[in-house]
């Protein structure tokens, strides 16, 4: 990843944000949204996350918001049915895997399918450090 990667970034959905507070993808939402990014939470057990419509899948996502960027916080073996939907999407030029997240099958799907992927590295860390260079 270059230090330009956030200079085309505006929306980034966040698929398994969480309403609380203590989770991870909570606060890297949180981050984001202070840095000026808009946030779409993907989350099928949420009417809205951060005062942001959640949607239960990116494919309900309407159309009009186009996604930079889908974050992705599940287990490993539960990312690819996201990876299918980001394609089917057709938007989004980045896939990125949290910390802890790697699936080589679904990471070689999205390649194959012309989307850059991050694995295994926080998003919002990748922003300060970028960020702290400036």
């Amino acid at each position: 990843m270059n230090d330009d990667f956030f200079k085309d970034v505006r929306t980034i959905a966040i698929v398994g944000l969480s309403e609380k507070e203590d989770r991870p993808s909570n606060e890297v939402a949180v981050y984001l949204k202070s840095e000026g990014f808009k946030i779409v939470p993907v989350n099928p057990n949420a009417e809205s996350v951060l005062g942001e419509k959640s949607y239960p899948d990116l494919l309900s996502i309407p159309k009009d918001v186009k996604i930079d960027v889908v974050d992705i916080f599940r287990k490993s073996e539960e990312v690819m049915p996201h990876i299918h939907e980001t394609v089917s999407r057709g938007d989004a030029h980045t896939v990125w895997l949290q910390e802890g997240i790697e699936n080589t099958e679904a990471e070689e799907y999205a390649r194959d399918h012309g989307l850059k992927v991050v694995s295994n590295f926080c998003l919002m860390k990748a922003h300060k450090a970028i960020s702290d260079k400036r």
